[in-house]
C-alpha cells in the first residue's frame, strides 16, 4: 500500500473529497485538523423564494501516530444550520428542512498502516459513494439519482450506500488499484406510510388500525464493496455493489422479503477543483433500494448521473450536469391503496452552473435547474404530491471553506 493512504482516508470525511482542513494542533504523537464550510444561498423554486442553508458543516479529524507504524483516526461531523428551518425540500431532504442548529452527520474511529490499510467502525460514507461520488460536486442540486440519498431524499444510513450507520469499513491500496468492503452491523426497525407528511408514531398508530397504508420495515445487515482503478493521472475507472435484505409486515398482517441491491460503474476524468475539463458519468440498476416521492418502494430502476465542469484561468468555472432515475410503470410492488399500475416514475434534470472562485476556499456560484420528470398518474393530486419537489429553480450563494 503507497503513502497516500492517509491522505485518501481523510479525502472520505467530507461530503466532496477536495474539501480543506486546517490543522489546528500537531505534536509528536497527535494531530487535529478542522474542516467543513459555510453555505447559504437565495432559492427560487415552487413557487417561493427563500434564503436557504447550503449544507453547511463542521467537522473535527484526529490522528495519533502508535508504535509499528500503525495509526489511529478518529472523525466528529456535525451539520450546521446558519439560517433557520425551511419547509421547501429541493434536494437532500435530509440537508434540507433540518430545523436543528447542529445535527449529526458522521462519526466514526479506525486504525490505519501504510501497507495493511484502514479499519474503521461507526457512521460513515459507504463504499458505493466511492463509485459515484464524483458527480456529487454541484452545489445546490446534486443528481438523486445514483442510489446514494436513498428513501426519498434521505442520507442513505438505513442501507449503508449514503452515510450509513453502524458501519464496519476497511480500505486498501494496490497499486493504482484500491478497494473498500464493509458491513453494516445493525438491527433497524421503522415504519413507512403512503403519505410522505407522517410521523413515525403516527404511522406506528395507522399499522395498528389493519391499514396496508403502514408498513413495519425491518432491515438488518448489509454488505458492499467498491474498486476503484487510478488508470491514468486524469482517468479513474470505478465499480461497487451494495445489498442488504429487509423484511416488511403490513397493517394487514401480511409479510414479505425483499433483497436491497444496487449495482454500477463510473468513469471520471480530470479534476473539479483544477483548471481545464473536467467530466464524470456513472450508471446503476437497482432493486428495492429506493422510494418514490411519497414514500412507495420502487421495484426496480436504472439510474444515471453525469457532470461536466471546465475551470478557465480567470477562475470562472462553468458546470452542466444531466441526471435519471427511470422505474417506469407499475413500478410500485408493495399492495398499497394508493398504487395504480399507470402510474409513471422517472426523476429526470439538467443542472447548469457559474461558479467564481476567488480562491480555493471561496466561491460565489448561481445555478439553474430545469426538471423534465414524468409522474404521469391518474390520481392528479398524487401527481402534484410527487412533482412537489422535482421543481424548476435558480439559486445563487456563496461557500466559504474551512
Amino acid at each position: 500500500m503507497n503513502k497516500t493512504l492517509v491522505a485518501a482516508w481523510l479525502s472520505t470525511i467530507v461530503v466532496a473529497p477536495s474539501i480543506s482542513a486546517i490543522e489546528i494542533y500537531k505534536d509528536e504523537t497527535n494531530a487535529v485538523k478542522i474542516g467543513g464550510f459555510i453555505d447559504a444561498r437565495v432559492i427560487n423554486t415552487q413557487d417561493e423564494t427563500e434564503l436557504v442553508n447550503g449544507g453547511s458543516r463542521i467537522n473535527f479529524a484526529f490522528s495519533r501516530q502508535l508504535k509499528n507504524d500503525w495509526q489511529a483516526n478518529a472523525l466528529l461531523e456535525w451539520g450546521v444550520n446558519p439560517v433557520g428551518s425551511t419547509d421547501i425540500v429541493y434536494n437532500n431532504r435530509f440537508e434540507s428542512i433540518q430545523d436543528e442548529f447542529f445535527y449529526n452527520r458522521l462519526g466514526y474511529i479506525g486504525l490505519s498502516h501504510d501497507k495493511y490499510g484502514s479499519i474503521t467502525i461507526g457512521k460513515q460514507w459507504g463504499a458505493w459513494y466511492d463509485v459515484v461520488y464524483h458527480t456529487n460536486y454541484g452545489f445546490v442540486w446534486d443528481g438523486n439519482t445514483a442510489g446514494v440519498y436513498t428513501y426519498n431524499k434521505d442520507d442513505g444510513a438505513v442501507n449503508g450506500s449514503g452515510r450509513g450507520d453502524k458501519t464496519l469499513q476497511y480500505r486498501n491500496s494496490f497499486g493504482d488499484v484500491s478497494i473498500t468492503v464493509q458491513t453494516q452491523l445493525k438491527n433497524s426497525t421503522f415504519y413507512t406510510c403512503d403519505n410522505e407528511n407522517i410521523t413515525q408514531d403516527a404511522c406506528e398508530e395507522l399499522l395498528a388500525t389493519g391499514s396496508d397504508a403502514a408498513q413495519k420495515v425491518d432491515y438488518n445487515y448489509t454488505y458492499g464493496g467498491a474498486v476503484t482503478y487510478q488508470a491514468t493521472d486524469k482517468l479513474v475507472l470505478t465499480a461497487g455493489v451494495n445489498r442488504g435484505e429487509f423484511d416488511v409486515t403490513f397493517g394487514s398482517g401480511r409479510t414479505s422479503t425483499a433483497v436491497d441491491l444496487i449495482y454500477g460503474i463510473g468513469i471520471t476524468w480530470g479534476n473539479f477543483k483544477h483548471k481545464g475539463l473536467y467530466a464524470s458519468v456513472n450508471v446503476n440498476k437497482n432493486k428495492n433500494h429506493d422510494t418514490d416521492n411519497i414514500g412507495r418502494l420502487i421495484d426496480e430502476a436504472v439510474g444515471m448521473e453525469s457532470l461536466f465542469s471546465y475551470r478557465f484561468d480567470n477562475d470562472i468555472r462553468t458546470m452542466f450536469s444531466y441526471n435519471i432515475l427511470d422505474a417506469g410503470t407499475n413500478y410500485v410492488i408493495q399492495p398499497n391503496f394508493n398504487a395504480d399500475p399507470k402510474d409513471n416514475f422517472k426523476r429526470q434534470f439538467f443542472v447548469v452552473g457559474l461558479h467564481y472562485i476567488f480562491d480555493t476556499d471561496t466561491v460565489i456560484y448561481l445555478e439553474a435547474r430545469r426538471d423534465n420528470s414524468d409522474f404521469t398518474s391518474a390520481d392528479k393530486a398524487q401527481q402534484a404530491r410527487m412533482e412537489l419537489s422535482e421543481d424548476d429553480g435558480v439559486a445563487i450563494g456563496i461557500r466559504y471553506s474551512l
